[in-house]
């Protein structure tokens, strides 16, 4: 059990705090409501550049990193669809550095031409070695569009298209912060070594004093339902085929997310998992193949992906996966397998909550979704899967009508 403390400031900040005096750090999280779904469609990326622009100074502390090394602390950030997170480890005593480097980021950022210039390239060059010159490494980049034709989950957290960095201004860089950059688009967490009332006490003093973000909150729009199969087909040089099956499921915080994840975890979860032991080493038809719940605060995907043998048709191996989905819908589980899996679950939960740093984050992320309990309940969830609701959720989800199909075929050279 995870006991926890909450308290909101008069700005809308979000507090929330663990007490844990096993260990002699403090882990704080901050989480800003704002990830590449609240883009603008024709200037995506400005999330992630974004993440990268907090490290480059504020108008009162030009340089973020050094304070935190020479306090003992480590830091890092990461952004995806939904949300931009800011992480900072350091020991007890030193908690009130973190308190001014973090409000005084969200206070006011230096916007600089120069810097902004500096990041764009550092995004642009991130963008071409991870997924243009990189093998398969434009593969999210042409499935997302394919399942999703209305939704910003349509595009990856690096933009679509290196033009969309290229053209951001600093005038979109300011109101982008002061849309999203604000105490009442905020979630802060704090797990380790320090009191509650000490927390507070510093986020009063420096948080409070903070504005309001000068924002109005656009309605994203549904994904409609996908009512017909969906393919793409393309040729990359690249050393073997490979194929990318995607299902529209709930959201995060839907009570079928425990289901379907349970359900990946089932097909994919390792070697014991249905689709390696079967596809991969008793049939040998793929050389790897996964599956995976995208998790995402709007409705989300099943992704299963394979890299196939040579030899193997892309007819054959999707007949296999095929096999193995309504293998799913048509047989229960035994119960057994399913305690296997509630188990796992279990086990690696308790670890991930162990760590400070990953109690800060998770906390956060559970208020965030509308229930920081659920830090505390989601084994009891995940063990009311039964065999039964995984059959049921295969065949609400998993049909041929409601799946996006990417072949990516390796070229063929003549000798």
């Amino acid at each position: 059990m995870i006991k926890y403390t909450r308290d909101t400031l008069n700005n809308g900040l979000r507090i929330l705090i663990n007490e844990d005096h096993s260990t002699p750090l403090v882990a704080m999280n901050i989480i800003y409501d704002v990830g590449s779904r609240n883009e603008d469609p024709d200037l995506t990326g400005m999330a992630h550049l974004f993440e990268h622009l907090m490290f480059g100074g504020s108008k009162n502390i030009p340089d973020f990193d050094t304070p935190l090394q020479l306090s003992g602390a480590e830091n890092n950030a990461f952004t995806n669809s939904d949300i931009t997170n800011y992480y900072i480890t350091i020991p007890a005593d030193n908690l009130e550095i973190a308190f001014w480097l973090e409000s005084d980021r969200m206070l006011g950022l230096n916007f600089n031409s120069e810097i902004l210039r500096i990041q764009k390239n550092v995004v642009i060059e991130e963008y071409k070695q991870r997924y243009i010159n990189m093998p398969y490494g434009d593969i999210m980049l042409l499935l997302k569009p394919i399942a999703y034709t209305t939704h910003p989950y349509s595009w990856l957290t690096i933009g679509k298209d290196i033009s969309h960095i290229e053209k951001i201004s600093l005038k979109n860089v300011k109101d982008f912060f002061n849309s999203h950059y604000a105490p009442d688009k905020a979630i802060l967490t704090i797990s380790g070594n320090i009191s509650s009332s000490e927390v507070l006490r510093l986020a009063d003093k420096w948080f409070g004093p903070l504005k309001r973000a000068d924002h109005n909150d656009k309605e994203l729009p549904s994904e409609p339902q996908q009512t017909s199969e969906r393919t793409l087909f393309v040729e990359r040089d690249v050393p073997s085929d490979v194929i990318y099956k995607a299902w529209h499921v709930c959201r995060r915080k839907d009570e079928d997310f425990y289901t379907l994840d349970l359900l990946t975890d089932l097909l994919a979860g390792g070697e014991s998992g249905r689709l390696h032991s079967s596809l991969v080493r008793d049939k040998e038809l793929f050389s790897d193949i996964n599956a995976y719940l995208t998790g995402e605060i709007d409705p989300g995907l099943i992704i299963i992906n394979g890299k196939l043998m040579n030899g193997v048709s892309f007819d054959a191996a999707e007949k296999s996966i095929n096999e193995i989905i309504s293998n799913l819908k048509h047989e229960i589980i035994p119960e057994a397998e399913m305690q296997k899996l509630r188990n796992k679950f279990e086990a690696s939960s308790t670890f991930s909550n162990s760590n400070i740093q990953n109690k800060a984050m998770n906390l956060g992320f559970c208020e965030l979704l509308g229930n920081p309990d659920l830090i505390n309940m989601e084994i009891e969830l995940f063990n009311r899967v039964s065999p039964s609701m995984v059959l049921e959720s295969a065949r609400r989800y998993l049909s041929d009508s409601n799946c996006s199909t990417l072949y990516y075929k390796a070229k063929e050279y003549s000798k």
